[in-house]
């Protein structure tokens, strides 16, 4: 699980006890102890899972509070969303370093958004988005706005519903070979969540085969993002290196953004 520097320390104020702090402190340390369970139950290391706050409809001030509790990676689903909460929080944590992730869908068209602040987008499932990608980050580096590659994970779709995204498993080599050649990316391998209704035990052993195969064909691509609140254990089991934590560690959240 990651570790990071107190937020607090830089800012006093920042550690005043709130019950929303309190109840943050409580939620994480439950869902850190799942994930050192998890990882004893499948004979791994702790130290090989990192723990990654879904932010998703999640105020500012509570993502700064996570960032005071030791949270430094951070998932964010919707581009606009997140690129505001991106400068908001920088603002209330001007000395915190957190690590956003892009998570969900991406539009084409809204890959320049994503493209100066994402230290990775988890979502690639097309040769198209990839080229988007491509270019709106080598735009930002040549603007002075980033300052270099970005690394991208393929979200790779178990039982090919094209509504839930993610490119399905017997094309994933093509896209992942397409995606290493593209200069201002970096493949570092996959994603996947377990679908709807699905055995998330068999669905994870896909996906682990999946992530395997990719490491045979790009050695680099050895990250595998899966697992979530409900099934973190059986992903973890799998192989899964970054749990995606939401309902579990913020509670419920809006249906619609603010």
């Amino acid at each position: 699980m990651e570790t990071g520097t107190d937020a607090s320390t830089a800012d006093p104020a920042a550690a005043r006890v709130t019950p929303r702090r309190d109840e943050l402190a409580r939620r994480l340390a439950a869902v850190r102890a799942r994930i050192a369970d998890a990882c004893v139950a499948a004979g791994r290391d702790p130290g090989e899972v990192e723990l990654m706050a879904v932010t998703k409809f999640v105020p500012a001030a509570d993502v700064a509070t996570l960032l005071d509790l030791g949270v430094t990676l951070l998932g964010e689903n919707r581009p606009q969303e997140a690129t505001r909460k991106v400068a908001e929080v920088a603002a209330l944590r001007p000395a915190a370093s957190p690590r956003w992730h892009l998570i969900g869908g991406l539009q084409r068209n809204k890959a320049r958004l994503v493209a100066p602040w994402a230290a990775r987008v988890e979502s690639v499932d097309s040769v198209r988005l990839a080229d988007a990608l491509d270019s709106a980050v080598a735009r930002a580096v040549d603007e002075g706005r980033r300052a270099g590659p970005l690394s991208v994970l393929l979200q790779v779709s178990v039982d090919g519903d094209p509504a839930r995204g993610g490119v399905p498993l017997d094309r994933m080599d093509e896209l992942a070979d397409h995606v290493a050649g593209c200069s201002a990316l970096r493949l570092d391998g996959l994603m996947a969540v377990a679908p709807l209704g699905a055995d998330p035990d068999a669905a994870f052993a896909a996906v682990a085969d999946a992530a395997a195969r990719l490491r045979a064909a790009h050695p680099r691509a050895t990250v595998l993002s899966a697992g979530m609140s409900g099934d973190l254990e059986v992903a973890i089991g799998h192989g899964s290196q970054v749990v995606r934590v939401g309902t579990a560690l913020v509670g419920d959240r809006p249906i619609a953004s603010p």
